[in-house]
């Protein structure tokens, strides 16, 4: 029997969605779920969701929850990991310190201030998971949804190289549909290919019928004024390669648009959109709590795109697929940091995952990635080598804190994020760091 784990499975309407879809796979529905998460209320409402999904779609899993993580983990043959740690609060103080230095900021989950302290409250509890999974599932796979992606992946294959971890994220291929969708091209019959980081990948190849489609994409833009007013197009006019993930994203992985208040009106910029979204998320959970202690039908929903159930499908039936996946770069982007994580295409069959060699990026997105990759790699080295000052140093890579601040206002705005997360961050890392 496969037997699938839920790390964090409290992330209910996540948790709902990847549910509904590894249960439509007719050779999944007899599969051992085993749900955990360090909030019994959140865990029990999984419980139920995953009950209830079960029963809607006629399908007969063993399902069981505990709150010690060991114990959900054991006989693993996959791990799904989506853990938030510290929630909406720590989210708000991601948002609200930075913002108080005059620090702009749309999603702060990836890369800039927020992705740096998202990073380092999570660095610990990823290795906790990966010395469990060594102890009693060493052959599971762990499919990690949990940002900052490219700083996660980075960090678990310096702690644990033996893992077979790797990380998921949706954006390329929504990004594709989207696109197809504004040229008028049927997705189901076109080709891509794209690779770079996580949210800051390029759409290297995309084609009908083997003819490139970035020229109707060109008569399209240069048709509507209105598409012009979005950050990715602005970058993809003048980069050359359109960027996988949303506007507001990309807002925050370069230095030219949120320091500026006539960017941000040029191009539409929702500053501070996630904490609504997060908002959202709770709103949703505690509605779907209510429906459950009601004894009333919670909505399915099938995502029928997320990577993970499409993941264990393949490894459990031998069905190959071509995913887009984020790994360790051993060679597979040649202008890219050696270790760094990278988002690559990849195979999935059963003999596992088979990240696809890319070689040289264009040079200029290289070069943006590289800009990225230097803040991801100075979070790692910190937290590896407990250096206070190297936190600082990451933030001060940063592409939108450096164009926005001056360096002794980086520096207090980290001492002030180490006092507002507290304990959520590693004792070593909240230490003085006076400037020398």
């Amino acid at each position: 029997m496969t037997t699938v784990t839920f790390v964090g499975a409290g992330s209910v309407v996540f948790t709902r969605q990847l549910l509904a879809d590894i249960f439509g796979y007719p050779e999944l529905g007899d599969v051992r779920i085993a749900l955990h998460d360090i909030d019994p209320d959140r865990l029990a409402t999984a419980e139920g969701i995953a009950r209830q999904a079960a029963a809607q779609l006629n399908v007969n899993p063993t399902i069981t929850a505990s709150l010690d993580r060991r114990t959900a983990l054991e006989g693993a043959d996959f791990v799904i990991n989506m853990v938030q740690v510290g929630g909406i609060d720590a989210t708000r103080v991601d948002f609200e310190v930075p913002k108080s230095f005059g620090v702009r900021q749309t999603i702060a989950d990836t890369l800039g201030v927020g992705g740096v302290f998202r990073a380092l409250r999570t660095f610990p509890v990823l290795r906790g998971i990966a010395e469990d999974m060594m102890a009693v599932c060493p052959e599971a796979w762990l499919l990690n949804y949990t940002n900052p992606m490219a700083m996660n992946v980075w960090w678990l294959s310096e702690i644990a190289p033996r893992l077979k971890a790797v990380g998921l994220c949706h954006s390329v291929y929504w990004t594709v549909s989207g696109l197809c969708e504004l040229v008028g091209a049927p997705l189901a019959e076109t080709e891509y290919r794209a690779a770079g980081v996580n949210h800051q990948a390029w759409l290297l190849r995309w084609e009908h019928r083997g003819e490139s489609l970035y020229p109707r994409l060109d008569e399209r833009i240069a048709a509507d004024p209105e598409l012009r007013r979005r950050v990715r197009v602005d970058m993809y006019r003048r980069l050359g390669y359109y960027p996988t993930e949303t506007s507001e994203h990309s807002s925050e992985y370069v230095p030219w648009y949120l320091h500026d208040e006539r960017e941000v009106q040029r191009l539409r910029i929702p500053v501070d959109t996630y904490l609504g979204i997060s908002e959202g998320n709770v709103a949703e959970y505690e509605q779907t709590r209510a429906l459950l202690a009601a004894d009333e039908v919670v909505p399915l929903e099938h995502s029928a795109t997320e990577y993970a159930p499409q993941v264990i499908h393949s490894m459990v039936t031998g069905t190959p697929r071509i995913i887009h996946a984020n790994v360790a770069n051993r060679d597979l982007i040649t202008n890219l940091p050696h270790g760094a994580g990278v988002e690559v295409p990849a195979t999935v069959d059963g003999l596992g995952l088979h990240p696809h060699h890319v070689g040289a990026l264009p040079p200029q997105c290289s070069a943006l990635n590289t800009s990225f990759l230097a803040v991801c790699e100075l979070t790692v080295r910190a937290a590896l080598s407990d250096d206070a000052r190297m936190v600082r140093q990451a933030v001060m890579m940063d592409p939108n804190a450096s164009a926005t601040l001056r360096v002794d206002d980086i520096w207090d705005m980290c001492d002030a994020m180490m006092k507002a997360h507290g304990d959520l961050i590693p004792e070593p890392l909240r230490a003085c760091a006076p400037v020398r």
